[in-house]
């Protein structure tokens, strides 16, 4: 007879950008993909975009690993990433403010700003380089030059793309009006197009002023979501290489703002808050 286990968890959120965080530092806990799928149930679980364990590394001082709401891994999540910071550091688990996390993208160094009773509201995340090459984003493409303002055809219409990576594929359309953009329709099939072998993240995007965009993204693995960090990163360097804004942009999402720059030296910026929603157990 299988044997019921009682899982503890922390609900938290990145300008609505949910997951379920697990402390795996003191044990090394895994779950089957059923069972990550259960628990991301808004319905039947406890509901989220995915779930996140906390665990030990090698090379940082904790490591972020990453699946999303259908039990796929995942490399990279920029809320999610922000929402580590904060676990780690508001649970006791480090007193530095500025730990360094181990992810798919590599270890990326966070910066943690803590209120008057000493909680983290606001991280920064030093996400690293954008890869542009794109059998590295990975893309079926010819050459190795950047992919940008591309065209690509789904159902029976042609959408100009750019596709960039931050640790995780993105593939960024500028369009007339994002929020009455059909997302949901045309989300999953470039998600799943032949064009990506990985399937990708797809960001629909328009300008709202000067250095300030509007986005919505649909994730891979689990659908359109409030938010998406990397996404806002992908789309500050695609608004650059088309000449679309400034290196520094504020991006609203439907969750929130997120302030991304992209510095000369390379490196994409990330800020914006991390909550924390709730503690729960739950029996699998």
């Amino acid at each position: 007879m299988r044997m019921a286990k009682r899982l503890q968890f922390t609900k938290m959120e990145g300008i609505g950008n949910d997951y379920l965080y697990i402390d795996a530092t003191k044990n090394d806990l895994r779950l089957s993909t059923e069972e990550i799928q259960k628990l991301s149930d808004r319905n039947f679980g406890v509901g989220g975009d995915g779930v996140i364990f906390i665990r030990k590394s090698n090379v940082g001082e904790f490591q972020m690993d990453m699946y999303n709401a259908d039990g796929s891994s995942s490399e990279m999540c920029g809320n999610g990433i922000r929402c580590v910071g904060k676990y780690i550091y508001d649970h006791g688990l480090t007193k530095n403010q500025k730990p360094t996390i181990e992810t798919g993208k590599g270890v990326l160094t966070l910066n943690l700003e803590t209120d008057s009773q000493g909680k983290v509201q606001m991280v920064s995340v030093d996400m690293g380089e954008p890869i542009l090459k794109p059998e590295l984003i990975p893309l079926r493409w010819e050459g190795d030059g950047p992919v940008v303002s591309q065209t690509l055809e789904v159902a029976g219409k042609q959408y100009q793309f750019t596709a960039v990576s931050m640790g995780n594929p993105h593939c960024i359309i500028y369009v007339d009006n994002a929020e009455t953009f059909p997302v949901r329709e045309i989300g999953p099939l470039i998600e799943n197009h032949p064009l990506f072998p990985k399937r990708v993240n797809v960001e629909f995007v328009h300008l709202i002023g000067e250095n300030h965009l509007y986005q919505r993204t649909w994730e891979r693995g689990t659908g359109e979501t409030l938010a998406c960090g990397t996404g806002a990163c992908a789309v500050m360097v695609a608004s650059v290489l088309n000449h679309k804004t400034g290196r520094k942009v504020k991006i609203d999402l439907r969750g929130g703002q997120l302030e991304v720059e992209w510095k000369e030296s390379g490196s994409v910026i990330m800020t914006g808050p991390a909550k924390e929603v709730f503690q729960g157990e739950i029996e699998l």
